[in-house]
C-alpha cells in the first residue's frame, strides 16, 4: 500500500513506532494530489512549503521525545471558509479575492497545536451556498468515484480531497448538510456535530444559527479522532459549550446491543431512491442483527424542515453577507461614480447567481410586512420541529435515515433549477435547524457503482451514541453485512 492509502489512526502508529517520518508521509500524498488534482480539482490553494516545514518540525519533536498526540504529523486539508492566518481564504467567492485573514479560526487553531499538516484549503460552493460545488467562483470539483458527477456541497471539495486520497482527513462546515451530503455522494464519513461543540470563531458566516465545522475521514475512528481534538468551549465563541474533555475514540466499541433505533417513515417516501432507500434499510437490519431494536416512527413535521430552513439561512445570509461591500477587504469593483456605486458594482460582480438569489429572498423575508409571513412562521417552524425530534429522542436514542434522496448527479443536471437542488437537502436541513449531531458512512452503492450513505442522527451532544452505532454499523458492513 502507498502511505496515501492509510488511514489516520494507522499512520499514527506507523509514526509513532518510527516506521516512517512525516515528511515522507507528506510527500507521498502531494505527490497524490498532484498526481489527481488536475482531474478532480478538490483544492483552490496548496500550500506545499507550509506542508514540509510542518511536517519537518513535526518529526523534529518526536526525534527530540515530545509527547505527540493522534494527529500529529498527519496531513489534512480545510475547507476554504475556515480562516487560516496569512493565508488565502475565498469562501469560494470573487468577492474574497484576495483576502489573507489576520487571525485563526479555533478548529484550525487546534489542528496546527494537534500537529496536524495543512495541504491546503479545499473548493466549495460560494459561502456555502450549493449542494454540489457547482457554484464556486474558481472550479468544479469532481466526485473522485465518477468524474463526470458532482462531489455534493457545500463541503465537496473536502470530501473529494479525502475520497481521492489528497488529504488523509479534512475540515468541513455543514449549515444544512454540507459534510454529511459531500460524504455520502463520495462514499466517506462526515459528522455535523452538535451546534455550540465547536467554535465557529474564524468561521466564515452563511447562517450563524446553523453553521457548524466537522471532519471528513475515511472511516469513523478518522472522524471521532478529529472531534475529540476540535470538540469544546472557546471564549471566543459564546454559543460553545463545554465538551467536559471528551475522547470520542472511546465509543468506538461493536456493542450496540438494546439500542432503539427508529426510522422515520416520512424520510423514506416519495422522491427518495428505492436503491437509497434499499441500502439503507438493509443497515437497518444490519443494525437489528447485532442487537438494536429498530421500528419506524412518525415525524409528521418533517414536510416543514426545507421550507422553514431555506427562509431562516437565507434571511441570516442577507445579514451576513453585508458587510462585503467593496470598502474594507477583498474585491472593488473598478470605475466607479459614488460610494453608492462602489456598493452596487462590487456586490453584483463579486457574488454569483445563487448567492444573489438567496440574499434577495432573505431580504424580502425580513422586509416589513413580510417578516411575520415569512421569517417569523419559519422560526415557530423550526422550534414545532425542535421539539418533534425533543420528543422522538424521548422514546429512542438514535435515527437511522438516508442522507440525501439519491446518489451523485451529473453536472448541470440540476444547477439549472435551484427548486430541485434544494430539495437534495430534505434528509439533512432538519439537524441543523434542531441543533442535533449527525454522522453519515458509506452503506452500499447503486447500480452505477456510486456510493449511499446512511445518516445517524442522536440528540444533543449525542455524539458518542451516533460514533457508537457507526462503528458497529461500519465494521458489520465490511464484513459483509447480514
Amino acid at each position: 500500500m502507498e502511505l496515501y492509502e492509510y488511514k489516520a489512526h494507522q499512520l499514527q502508529k506507523m509514526l509513532a513506532q518510527k516506521e516512517i517520518s512525516s515528511v515522507e508521509l507528506t510527500k507521498a500524498v502531494l505527490n497524490r494530489l498532484r498526481e489527481k488534482e488536475e482531474d478532480v480539482e478538490a483544492y483552490i490553494t496548496v500550500t506545499e512549503e507550509i506542508a514540509l516545514a510542518q511536517a519537518n518540525a513535526s518529526d523534529q519533536k518526536r526525534m527530540a521525545g515530545e509527547k505527540m498526540g493522534p494527529l500529529a504529523g498527519i496531513p489534512f486539508a480545510v475547507k476554504d471558509n475556515i480562516c487560516t492566518k496569512d493565508i488565502r481564504t475565498t469562501c469560494g467567492s470573487h468577492i474574497l479575492e484576495p483576502y489573507y485573514p489576520p487571525y485563526q479560526a479555533t478548529a484550525f487553531a487546534k489542528m496546527q497545536k494537534e500537529g496536524a499538516v495543512l495541504l491546503g484549503k479545499t473548493n466549495m460552493d460560494e459561502f456555502g451556498m450549493g449542494s454540489s460545488t457547482e457554484t464556486s467562483y474558481y472550479k468544479k470539483t469532481k466526485n473522485p468515484c465518477s468524474l463526470d458527477r458532482v462531489p455534493g456541497g457545500s463541503s465537496g471539495g473536502s470530501a473529494a480531497a479525502v475520497a481521492a486520497q489528497e488529504a488523509i482527513f479534512a475540515l468541513g462546515s455543514d449549515t444544512g448538510g454540507s459534510i454529511r451530503q459531500p460524504a455520502s455522494f463520495c462514499g466517506v464519513v462526515g459528522i455535523k456535530p452538535t451546534y455550540g461543540l465547536v467554535s465557529r470563531f474564524g468561521l466564515v458566516a452563511f447562517a450563524s444559527s446553523f453553521d457548524q465545522i466537522g471532519p471528513l475521514g475515511q472511516d469513523v475512528q478518522d472522524c471521532a479522532t478529529v472531534l475529540t481534538a476540535l470538540a469544546g468551549k472557546d471564549e471566543k465563541d459564546e454559543t460553545t459549550v463545554e465538551s467536559g474533555g471528551k475522547d470520542y475514540t472511546k465509543a468506538l466499541t461493536n456493542g450496540i446491543r438494546g439500542m432503539r433505533v427508529g426510522l422515520p417513515k416520512e424520510y423514506f417516501g416519495p422522491g427518495i431512491s428505492e436503491e437509497v432507500k434499499a441500502a439503507v434499510l438493509k443497515a437497518a437490519k444490519v443494525l437489528e442483527y447485532l442487537g438494536a431494536n429498530v421500528e419506524e416512527l412518525s415525524l409528521p413535521d418533517t414536510e416543514y424542515a426545507l421550507p422553514a430552513y431555506y427562509l431562516i439561512s437565507s434571511a441570516e445570509a442577507s445579514s451576513n453577507l453585508a458587510r462585503y461591500d467593496g470598502i474594507r477587504y477583498g474585491f472593488r469593483a473598478e470605475n466607479c461614480k459614488d460610494l453608492q456605486d462602489v456598493y452596487f458594482k462590487t456586490r453584483s460582480e463579486g457574488f454569483g447567481d445563487e448567492v444573489k438569489r438567496r440574499i434577495m429572498l432573505g431580504t424580502f423575508a425580513l422586509s416589513a410586512g413580510y417578516y411575520d409571513a415569512y421569517y417569523g412562521r419559519a422560526q415557530k417552524a423550526r422550534v414545532q420541529i425542535r421539539n418533534q425530534y425533543q420528543k422522538a429522542f424521548g422514546q429512542y436514542d438514535l435515527l437511522l435515515t438516508p442522507v440525501s434522496p439519491m446518489t451523485a448527479w451529473k453536472f448541470g443536471e440540476k444547477s439549472a433549477n435551484p427548486l430541485e437542488m434544494y430539495t437534495a437537502d430534505i434528509c439533512t436541513v432538519g439537524v441543523n435547524i434542531a441543533g442535533l449531531c449527525a454522522i453519515s458512512l458509506p452503506c452500499g452503492q447503486d447500480k452505477d457503482g456510486l456510493p449511499i450513505g446512511a445518516q445517524i442522527i442522536g440528540p444533543p451532544l449525542g455524539e458518542e451514541k451516533i460514533i457508537q452505532a457507526a462503528y458497529a454499523l461500519e465494521k458489520a458492513l465490511e464484513g459483509g453485512g447480514k
